[in-house]
C-alpha cells in the first residue's frame, strides 16, 4: 500500500475515531479541530506532488483488490487529478474551519456532521485518482451516499429530507447509467484501466461505442447538475451552509466534469460527443442563469448559478473536444485553448463561488434571514462581508480584476472561434453559440448585482430581535477572505496558476498534444470582439438590473406546471401510485396467495427455460431399481402427504405430518446415511410433540373451516410445479456435464480432519457461508431489539408527559 492510498483512505479511517472524539472531547473543544488537520495535511502533502507533474511525470500506485477479475485499486496521479485533489482537500480544510464557527457544539450532532463530511472527501479523492473504472464507479456511488447524508443532516426538517431523496434518485439513476456504460466501454477495449482506454485505438468502430458514450454522459450530467438533471441541486440547498460550499460549488457538482474532461480522450473529435456536451451545457448555462434572476433566497440564486457555471464550464469541455477531430496543428490548437478555459474556469469558480456560500452563511448565521426582500443596509454593519461579497460576485459576473474575468473572456473566445469552424454542422448553427454564450452572460451579470446590492446597499428591511446585527468573528471570516485573496490573486498572477496547475492538468485531458500546449494568460487583449461582448454584456445588464421591476413579472407568465420539478414531482407521485396498487395487489396476508405467485414464476421461468434451450434430458438406463420396500415407503408418504390435505382434525394432521417426516427418514436409513436419519428422527419427534403441546390449546377446528373451494388454478398450479420439480431432479441425474463434487469431499479426512462427511461439509467446508448466516441472524436479532427498545422509550417518555 502507496502514500497516495493512504491519503484516499485516511478520511475514511479517521471518521472511525470522530464519534469518540465527540463523546469525550465535543463539550470543551469543537470536534471541528480535530478534523481539520485530515484535510489541512492532505492538502500540504498534495502540494509535494505539483513539482512532479507540473513536469509532466505522473505517479502510478496499485494495491490489488480482486486481481482474479482484473480490479485492483490502482491510482493515477497526473495534472488533472492532482488540480481536483488539492481542490477537494484545500476547499475541504477552509470548509472545516468555516464550520467550527458556524456549527454549534452544543446544538449539532457534530459527529454525524464531520462522518459524512469526511466520508464525503475520501470518496471524492478515491474518485479523481482511480485508474480503474469499476473503482471509480465505487467511490462514485459512495459521493452520492454521503452526499444524501449530507443533505439530510437536518432530517427533521421535510424539505432537507426532499432536497436528500431527490438528490439521491437523480444521481444514482445517472450512476446506474454510467456504470452500464464502463460495461460496455471494458467489452469494447478488453481493459478496465482508463489510461489504456485512452491509448486504445479505432474504438469508436464498434457499435457499442455511442450507446456507451451516451450511458456514460448521462451519468456525469446527473452528478454535474446539468440539464434537465439540474433541478436536484436547488433543493440541496437545504443543507448547512458548509455542506453548500463544499459539495455544491467545489467538489461533488465537479465529479462529472472531471469525468467528461477525463474521457475527452477516448470520446472527443466525435460529433455526438461534441453536440452533446456543448449543446447540454450551453442549455444548462442559460437555464440557470436565468432562472438565478427570479430566485429571492441567495443560497437558491447561488444554487442556479452553480448550474449556470457548471454548465458553462461543460460546455467549453464539449468545443473543446473538436481539438482531437485534427490532431495536430492550429487548427487543433484553437480549439484545445478551449479546454484550458474549462480548467481554469473550473478553479476560478471553485474560489468565488466557495466565498459566496460562506457570505451567505454568515448573512443568515447574523441576520436571521435569506429573504432577500427583508434584507438590505447591511454594507456598513458588515463591511468585511460586503468587500467579500462584492469580490466574489463581481468575479461570477466576469468583471476585472477579479479571475472570473479572464476565464469568462476565454469562454467567449471559444464560442466566437467555435462558431467559425465547419466541422460538424457549426457552419449551420454554429452562430448559436455566441448568442447563447452572451445572453446567458448578461443574465449572470444581473444576478450577480442582485446579490451584491439588493443584500447590502438598500435600506434595511429586516429587525433582529435577539440580537444586534454586527461583523461576524473573524473565524468565520477566515476561509471566504482566503478565498477572496485567491480571486484577486488569480487575476495578477494568472500564468503561476498557469505554469504548475492549468497546463498539467491541460496536457492530460489531451495528452495528444502534450508537450505543444502553451497559453499566456493575460487581462488586456486590445480591443477585439471578446471585449465589445464583455462591454454589451455590463451596458444591458445594468440597464436590466435598474429596471428589473419593470420586467421581473415576465416570470410569472411561465406556468408551474410546465417546469422541470413539476414533472419529476408528477412522476414521482406516479410511480408511487402504481408501486401502492401493485403491492397492494399482491400483498394480500394470505400465504396462499404468495405460493401461486411463486409457484407460478418457477412454473414459467424455469418451465419455460427447460422448454426453449431443450433442457429435459432423463437417462433411464443409468437409475437404479426401485425395489418394493422403497416403493412402499413412497406410497406410505404420499398417503401422509394426501392426510394432511383432507383432514379435519389438527391431531390427525400432526400425525400424518410426523409420519411423513418419519418416513423419510427410513428413507435416509435404506442409503445407508444413519447419521441423517438419526438427526432426522429426533427433530420429527421434537416437532410433533411440540404440535400437539400447541394445538391441545386451541379450540376444535371447526368443519366449515376445514372445507376449502376447489380451484382449477391452484390445482394446475400445484401439479405444475410438482412436475417441473420432478423433471429438473430427473434430468440434474441424467446430464452430468461435470465430474460429482461428491468426489471432492469423500476425502474430508484428509481435508479437514473429519470422519463424518456432513459435519465436515456443514463445519469445514461451509464455514464462511454458516458464519454469515449467523451474522445475519444476529443483524437481524439486533433490528428487533433496537426496534422494541426505541418503542419501549418512546412509550416512557409519552407516560412521562403525560
Amino acid at each position: 500500500m502507496s502514500w497516495l492510498h493512504l491519503l484516499i483512505l485516511a478520511p475514511f479511517i479517521f471518521a472511525i475515531f470522530v464519534p469518540f472524539i465527540y463523546k469525550k472531547l465535543n463539550q470543551r473543544i469543537h470536534t471541528g479541530w480535530f478534523v481539520l488537520f485530515i484535510p489541512l495535511f492532505l492538502f500540504i502533502y498534495l502540494l509535494t506532488f505539483i513539482p512532479k507533474t507540473s513536469s509532466g511525470n505522473t505517479h502510478i500506485a496499485t494495491l490489488p483488490w480482486l486481481p482474479a477479475y482484473d480490479i485492483n485499486f490502482t491510482i493515477y496521479m497526473d495534472g488533472l487529478s492532482l488540480l481536483f485533489a488539492l481542490i477537494i482537500a484545500g476547499i475541504g480544510a477552509l470548509v472545516v474551519l468555516y464550520s467550527i464557527y458556524y456549527m454549534s457544539k452544543h446544538r449539532e450532532a457534530l459527529h454525524n456532521f464531520y462522518v459524512y463530511l469526511l466520508m464525503f472527501m475520501g470518496a471524492m479523492l478515491g474518485l479523481v485518482f482511480s485508474d480503474n473504472i469499476f473503482v471509480l464507479y465505487v467511490f462514485w456511488e459512495l459521493t452520492s451516499v454521503s452526499s444524501f447524508l449530507l443533505i439530510a443532516y437536518w432530517y427533521q426538517r421535510e424539505k432537507s429530507r426532499y432536497g436528500a431523496q431527490k438528490s439521491m434518485l437523480i444521481t444514482i439513476f445517472g450512476g446506474l447509467a454510467m456504470l452500464a456504460g464502463f460495461i460496455m466501454l471494458s467489452m469494447i477495449a478488453d481493459t478496465y484501466s482508463v489510461r489504456t482506454l485512452i491509448s486504445a485505438e479505432t474504438l469508436n468502430t464498434n457499435t457499442l461505442f455511442i450507446p456507451a458514450m451516451i450511458l456514460i454522459l448521462i451519468g456525469a450530467f446527473t452528478k454535474s447538475a446539468q440539464f434537465p438533471f439540474s433541478i436536484w441541486l436547488p433543493d440541496a440547498m437545504e443543507a448547512p451552509t458548509p455542506i453548500s460550499a463544499y459539495l455544491h460549488s467545489a467538489t461533488m457538482v465537479k465529479a462529472g466534469i472531471y469525468l467528461v474532461a477525463r474521457l475527452t480522450p477516448v470520446f472527443g473529435g466525435e460529433a455526438v460527443w461534441f453536440w452533446l456536451v456543448s449543446g447540454i451545457g450551453l442549455i444548462t448555462l442559460l437555464y440557470g442563469s436565468v432562472n438565478a434572476v427570479r430566485q429571492t433566497d441567495p443560497k437558491a440564486l447561488l444554487a442556479y448559478s452553480t448550474i449556470s457555471q457548471l454548465g458553462l464550464i461543460m460546455s467549453l469541455l464539449g468545443m473543446g473536444s473538436g481539438a482531437l477531430y485534427f490532431g495536430y496543428g492550429d487548427e487543433s490548437f484553437v480549439y484545445a485553448v478551449a479546454i484550458f478555459a474549462a480548467i481554469f474556469h473550473l478553479l476560478n469558480h471553485a474560489t468565488f463561488k466557495g466565498s459566496l456560500f460562506m457570505v451567505v452563511g454568515i448573512i443568515d448565521h447574523e441576520t436571521g434571514t435569506r429573504d432577500i426582500r427583508k434584507l438590505g443596509g447591511l454594507m456598513h454593519l458588515m463591511p468585511i462581508t460586503f468587500t467579500i461579497t462584492v469580490i466574489g460576485g463581481f468575479a461570477m459576473a466576469g468583471l476585472p480584476p477579479f479571475n472570473g474575468f479572464l476565464s469568462k473572456e476565454m469562454f467567449f473566445t471559444a464560442v466566437l472561434n467555435t462558431a467559425e469552424k465547419s466541422i460538424f454542422n457549426l457552419d449551420t448553427l454554429g452562430f448559436l453559440f455566441p448568442i447563447i454564450a452572451w445572453v446567458a452572460s448578461v443574465f449572470t451579470f444581473i444576478y450577480s448585482m442582485i446579490l451584491v446590492f439588493k443584500t447590502f446597499r438598500r435600506k434595511q428591511n429586516f429587525v433582529r430581535v435577539d440580537k444586534e446585527v454586527h461583523e461576524a468573528p473573524i473565524g468565520m471570516l477566515l476561509s471566504p477572505i482566503i478565498l477572496g485573496i485567491l480571486v484577486v490573486a488569480l487575476f495578477f498572477f494568472p500564468n503561476v496558476a498557469s505554469k504548475y496547475l492549468l497546463t498539467p492538468a491541460w496536457e492530460s485531458v489531451l495528452p495528444t498534444l502534450a508537450g505543444d500546449l502553451s497559453v499566456k494568460i493575460s487581462p488586456w487583449h486590445g480591443f477585439n470582439a471578446e471585449l465589445m461582448m464583455t462591454i454589451g454584456v455590463v451596458v444591458l445588464g445594468t440597464v436590466m438590473y435598474r429596471f428589473l421591476k419593470k420586467w421581473y413579472g415576465l416570470y410569472d407568465y411561465y406556468p408551474d406546471s410546465l417546469t422541470i420539478n413539476h414533472f419529476y414531482n408528477l412522476g414521482l407521485q406516479s410511480l408511487e401510485t402504481i408501486s401502492e396498487k401493485t403491492t397492494n395487489r399482491y400483498m394480500t396476508g394470505f400465504i396462499r396467495d404468495y405460493l401461486v405467485y411463486i409457484f407460478a414464476f418457477i412454473i414459467v421461468v424455469v418451465g419455460g427455460a427447460l422448454w426453449k434451450y431443450g433442457g429435459v434430458t432423463i437417462d433411464h438406463p443409468t437409475d437404479a431399481d426401485v425395489n418394493i420396500y422403497e416403493a412402499g415407503i413412497i406410497v406410505a408418504m404420499v398417503i401422509s402427504a394426501v392426510t394432511v390435505l383432507f383432514s379435519n382434525s389438527r391431531i390427525t394432521s400432526v400425525i400424518a405430518v410426523g409420519a411423513l417426516g418419519f418416513l423419510v427418514s427410513f428413507l435416509f436409513v435404506l442409503f445407508r446415511a444413519p447419521d441423517l436419519a438419526l438427526t432426522q428422527l429426533v427433530v420429527e419427534t421434537v416437532t410433533t410433540v411440540l404440535f400437539l403441546l400447541c394445538f391441545y390449546h386451541l379450540p376444535e377446528l371447526r368443519k366449515e373451516m376445514s372445507r376449502i373451494p376447489f380451484k382449477i388454478t391452484n390445482a394446475l398450479i400445484s401439479i405444475g410445479v410438482g412436475a417441473i420439480v420432478t423433471i429438473v431432479a430427473l434430468s440434474a441425474n441424467g446430464t452430468r456435464l461435470f465430474d460429482s463434487i461428491s468426489t471432492y469431499y469423500e476425502d474430508s479426512y484428509k481435508l479437514a480432519g473429519a470422519q463424518n462427511i456432513v459435519n465436515a461439509i456443514l463445519v469445514d467446508f461451509r464455514g464462511v457461508d454458516t458464519m454469515l448466516e449467523i451474522l445475519v441472524l444476529t443483524m437481524a436479532g439486533l433490528g428487533v431489539y433496537t426496534l422494541i427498545k426505541l418503542k419501549s422509550e418512546r412509550r416512557g417518555k409519552d407516560e412521562g408527559a403525560e
